[in-house]
């Protein structure tokens, strides 16, 4: 057993980045200034987008994405239940109604036919959930949202850095948001991005995150002076703070090695974990490169004489924290109240029954995956029919 304990997720903080928010400190702004565009640029860049527009989180970036998608009461928009709540509460938001579509037993991403499968006139747009960093089917999905003029809003608050047939994730759908959580891949504290090449909903996305105002003369019904300002329509308070900004800022130089540092974990504990029968590791697709945010084996529990419960707490008992990575949003009672059911997405159902997610973090040693890598092998041995 460990000596301490080793969380499943953890940011990666260092002299650069205490250095750079001191700097927004003891300068002129701290809410929204400079370093907000800097930012901004800077994942734009990062990714081949044209446009970014940060927000205070990423739920609250999902929100705008909807808004400008134009999602309002009784439209449909259908997304993966195997997700976080935010990528269906943000349609609740807008008074839209989230529709499950089950995922793929492989790659635990979005079905394209469960989403075909579920399209009506209301369906209005489509949030695919690249889950753990790997992308979704994009090009299916982009395909069935031509057909049915649907808008694709990409939820990859797991998938910064990742790429789709040699594409960086960010580049391609209508709108994709990236989350700056600490457990993600970069850190602003808390933080969200939108990056989009269309320009009407970079305009719209900048003003909804800032009540609805807008000083652009260009879109003024009048104009009494240099100090006027207009709220045309309802917005929320959602700015990105350039404390958050200098610190994401600081961050993204990092990436690669960051990444790479979680690739390189990642091969170990494939190799380490490939041969064990009782568990499944993740399934890579051909088409697309993981940035591998979470590593998540799943149990085959007719092959042990433990619940997945007890396989969690014997690896907590080793030091490991382990995590759950998601019960599947149509389960939670809220949504049940909505009247889903339990029965609507088996395969994400039965997933949920069975996995285990991983410590996977840069700041991680080559000590750390050994000491989960033996865990996992001691509790597995130990459960083993």
């Amino acid at each position: 057993m460990r000596d301490s304990y080793l969380p499943y997720g953890r940011q990666w903080i260092d002299n650069d980045d205490i250095e750079a928010v001191v700097n927004v400190l003891k300068g002129d702004y701290l809410t929204t200034g400079p370093f907000v565009s800097i930012f901004e640029q800077a994942v734009a860049n990062y990714v081949g987008a044209k446009y970014a527009v940060s927000f205070s989180n990423g739920t609250a970036a999902l929100h705008g994405a909807c808004f400008a998608a134009g999602i309002t009461e009784g439209d449909e928009v259908i997304t993966s239940p195997l997700t976080f709540a935010a990528s269906a509460n943000s349609v609740l938001y807008q008074g839209g109604k989230p529709v499950f579509a089950d995922i793929s037993e492989k790659t635990y991403n979005i079905d394209p036919k469960e989403i075909e499968n579920r399209i009506t006139t209301n369906t209005k747009a489509i949030i695919p959930v690249n889950f753990t960093g790997q992308p979704a089917f994009l090009d299916e999905i982009g395909e069935i949202a031509k057909k049915h003029n649907l808008v694709v809003i990409e939820d990859a608050a797991h998938a910064l850095g990742a790429t789709y047939k040699g594409k960086m994730i960010g580049s391609i759908s209508d709108m994709t948001m990236f989350s700056f959580h600490p457990v993600k891949h970069i850190t602003s504290g808390e933080g969200g991005m939108i990056t989009t090449n269309n320009k009407d909903y970079y305009e719209k996305l900048l003003q909804f995150r800032s009540h609805g105002i807008t000083r652009d003369p260009n879109k003024l019904t009048e104009n009494h002076g240099p100090w006027y300002y207009e709220m045309q329509f309802l917005g929320f308070n959602y700015r990105m703070t350039d404390i958050q900004a200098a610190l994401g800022t600081s961050q993204l130089k990092k990436i690669d090695k960051f990444i790479g540092l979680r690739k390189k974990y990642v091969s170990m504990y494939n190799e380490a974990f490939k041969k064990i029968t009782e568990i499944s590791i993740p399934h890579q697709d051909e088409n697309s490169e993981s940035s591998w945010h979470l590593y998540i084996i799943r149990l085959h529990l007719e092959q042990l004489t433990a619940s997945r419960k007890e396989v969690f707490e014997a690896l907590l008992q080793e030091n490991i924290g382990v995590n759950v990575h998601y019960i599947p949003v149509h389960l939670l009672p809220y949504y049940q109240g909505l009247g889903y059911h339990r029965g609507d997405c088996p395969i994400s159902e039965k997933l949920y029954e069975e996995i285990i997610t991983l410590p996977l973090f840069p700041a991680m040693t080559e000590k750390d995956v050994f000491d989960v890598i033996n865990a996992v092998n001691k509790v597995v041995t130990h459960y083993s029919k």
